[in-house]
């Protein structure tokens, strides 16, 4: 893999960390401007890493990746899967 590949990846990961800092902030000892501002912050870096790491994985691993995010796709099986992604080709 290239190094355009992991940095998507990894930022498409990354966009999960940011979505459960967002999920704590309302139950953190701060006031409710501070919550808001922090919740702000997460959802649209979450949105920006999504995005950009999706630009520089390509459509093609970008939708598979996001397959795997669809709570949808958690407990289909494997053949089910397999059958998505090439209906995709």
């Amino acid at each position: 893999m290239n190094w355009k590949i992991r940095l998507g990846i990894g930022l498409i990961l990354l966009s999960g960390v940011f979505f459960g800092l967002m999920l704590i902030f309302p139950f953190m000892n701060l006031e409710g401007k501070t919550k808001i501002a922090l919740s702000t912050a997460a959802l649209i870096a979450m949105e920006v890493s999504f995005w950009v790491g999706g630009l520089l994985v390509g459509k093609e691993l970008f939708i598979k990746y996001k397959s795997y995010l669809n709570p949808k796709n958690w407990f289909k099986k494997k053949s089910e899967k397999v059958d998505t992604e090439k209906s995709l080709d």
